[in-house]
């Protein structure tokens, strides 16, 4: 049986999703989060200078997507065959399209008087643009069923609750207007395992509470 263990900071950012994976499937795994202060003492230690780094067996494995398909792979969340794989995998860069504007539009933004127009505009734009194609993907792929894959928790959907809890930071009703997200949300939500991890997990630092390069890719939301 492989062994599991976990390189990031007390961050959720693009180490939660890998987190709630193991969560979901009741896999052990080793959760190991350095602070800031000691991230130069063990730089050098991974591959690419950046984390999350999973290591599995001895080997480490970077960038967190990669980390994230292979485990849910592993751990049987990723769909049963290619098909149900690419529809998961279509869900999930779709996701990605939508953090890639969050970060660039509204997270990079420095002066306090730009912020609330990049968000207004972010959402009334490009939130609405990826929801709707979410709500879309559930509607095609998963049927009548809560999830992206009908009765099928994936890691598409744990995706997809990490992310728009983030994004619910801008708008507590970010997903009025999309029923069948927001029932795709309160069913994750309501995984008895994952309820029971949220309810226990460590206190993250905030990602604003860190200052990097605003180009460090150490650091993703």
């Amino acid at each position: 049986m492989s062994t599991y263990k976990l390189y990031y900071f007390n961050l959720r950012a693009r180490g939660e999703v890998i987190r709630l994976i193991f969560i979901a499937a009741d896999q052990k795994f080793e959760d190991v989060r350095y602070d800031y202060s000691e991230w130069e003492n063990h730089k050098n230690e991974m591959s690419l200078g950046q984390m999350p780094v999973l290591e599995v067996d001895g080997q480490k494995i970077p960038q967190s997507l990669s980390i994230a398909r292979f485990i849910a792979k592993q751990l049987n969340l990723a769909g049963n065959d290619n098909l149900e794989q690419a529809k998961v995998d279509s869900v999930v860069d779709t996701i990605a399209d939508l953090m890639q504007q969050y970060l660039t539009k509204i997270f990079m933004v420095k002066e306090e008087s730009q912020k609330d127009e990049a968000k207004q505009k972010f959402l009334k734009e490009d939130a609405t643009k990826q929801l709707t194609n979410l709500e879309n993907l559930l509607t095609n792929y998963g049927q009548n069923g809560p999830f992206f894959l009908g009765n099928q928790l994936t890691w598409a959907d744990l995706m997809f609750f990490e992310k728009v809890t983030t994004l619910s930071q801008l708008d507590k009703n970010l997903l009025e207007k999309y029923p069948k997200l927001k029932r795709c949300h309160e069913e994750v939500g309501h995984n008895p395992k994952i309820a029971a991890y949220l309810k226990s997990r460590p206190n993250a630092t905030h990602r604003s509470n860190i200052k990097t390069n605003e180009h460090d890719s150490t650091f993703n939301v």
